[in-house]
């Protein structure tokens, strides 16, 4: 019989595993596709190093750079495909060239130079519907569930297992190959990448299920991919209005939660915590979405009109001291450009704070396209405790607590719910 202590040194190896596949997957995947040329052979041999990694680690400890270990593990294993495969010699010499260019070849500008964004301006690929482009990609890249890519479409969690399956059959049907577009068909793709971006950054911010409420490793890489991109196409806009977004939202993170990672709302959190300087770089991000949109005389996008949202916010010292006049105006202008029944939300909130909770109330009534999202609910719920309507506000912060899924935010809605009954 095993030992307690290597019982519980082997949930803490998983525990390891785990942490590193939900950190680094993306970047050994995309690693791997631009060694081997197909997404889905390199999706399986990371799979496979993984495995490998749970029945070695627990016996020879968890090396030193595990990522690394994955990735080289896996590599090994595309040269014993090789070996049983035809044009050997071709597999080798392109292996060899990546590991012989991989650290000293020149950079260029106008080049995709990092491997997670290059897999997913492949993923984001034109023969695809966008909504499937960007599910594939989510799941591919993003290291998303079914699950949280369905939250995030406001879909059934088999639509989107429906559309990632159709892409990858598309893909391999046209025979697509797995390379780097030449830079006249970024423009093609990028409203896709953008996308793909945002959602990733989104479900980083608040997560949609699970025991942590912020996942930051999910919001550093979209930022960092979003910073990427704007050297990369440093004249679009909303590539500068999405980071600026990432920015200004990047800068609460100290201030979101308490000691116990509880969820604190915007209302009453302490600014004082907020990052001043990734305000800053939000600041600059958003002048020079305006530089842009002045010398090209274009309209505002959705990303930058959320980022300059997001600017409000930072810019107040108070909830109470927010211009949320503009707010409202600058979400109507975003429901011109991208309905969506969650931006009828957020401007009910806004009209709510400008004008108080009635007239909200009767907005909110009147969103079609929530039923199934606790959102709708929680916010009908808020609005009725301020009108003193108690028992029917704990209904409706009951109601969405059922229909939650991380646990932080139910704790939240349960404890509202318990306060409108007292």
């Amino acid at each position: 019989m095993r030992k307690y202590g290597e019982l519980v040194a082997d949930r803490d190896i998983r525990r390891t595993v785990d942490a590193v596949w939900r950190m680094e997957a993306a970047k050994i995947v995309a690693t791997l596709t631009r060694v081997v040329g197909d997404v889905g052979v390199a999706e399986d041999l990371a799979a496979d190093a993984l495995v490998n990694a749970l029945e070695q680690w627990p016996a020879t400890g968890v090396p030193h750079n595990p990522a690394a270990w994955l990735t080289t593990v896996a590599k090994r294993k595309a040269i014993d495909q090789w070996r049983r495969q035809d044009r050997l010699d071709a597999k080798y010499a392109a292996l060899a060239h990546e590991l012989e260019t991989a650290s000293d070849h020149a950079w260029d500008p106008d080049l995709i130079d990092d491997d997670v964004l290059r897999l997913i301006f492949i993923s984001a690929h034109p023969i695809l519907p966008r909504d499937s482009r960007i599910a594939l990609t989510l799941r591919i890249v993003g290291g998303l569930t079914t699950e949280e890519i369905a939250r995030a479409f406001l879909v059934q969690k088999a639509t989107i297992a429906a559309r990632i399956t159709r892409a990858k059959k598309m893909l391999g049907e046209a025979n697509v190959p797995f390379e780097v577009p030449e830079p006249d068909e970024y423009p093609a793709r990028l409203s896709a990448v953008l996308s793909v971006l945002y959602l990733i950054y989104n479900e980083g911010y608040s997560a949609s299920s699970g025991h942590r409420w912020i996942r930051d490793e999910l919001c550093r890489e979209a930022l960092r991919l979003g910073r990427v991109l704007t050297a990369l196409l440093p004249d679009e806009a909303e590539v500068n209005g999405l980071v600026a977004l990432m920015e200004f939202q990047s800068s609460r993170f100290g201030a979101r939660t308490d000691a116990d990672g509880n969820p604190v709302l915007l209302e009453d959190q302490d600014r004082t915590q907020w990052d001043r300087a990734q305000i800053g770089r939000g600041m600059a991000a958003l002048d020079r979405v305006g530089q842009i949109l002045r010398r090209t005389g274009a309209g505002w996008g959705p990303y930058a009109l959320q980022a300059a949202l997001a600017q409000c916010h930072a810019a107040a010292p108070s909830a109470a001291d927010t211009d949320w006049a503009r707010i409202v105006s600058l979400y109507d202008g975003l429901l011109q450009i991208a309905p969506s029944p969650v931006v009828e939300l957020n401007r009910a909130v806004a009209i709510a704070m400008r004008s108080g909770p009635e007239s909200a109330l009767g907005i909110v009534d009147t969103i079609d396209g929530l039923d199934d999202s606790y959102l709708l609910h929680g916010v009908r719920g808020e609005l009725l405790s301020r009108l003193g309507r108690d028992t029917e506000a704990a209904d409706e912060f009951e109601r969405a607590a059922t229909m939650v899924t991380n646990d932080r935010e139910r704790d939240v809605l349960v404890a509202k719910a318990a306060r409108a009954r007292a």
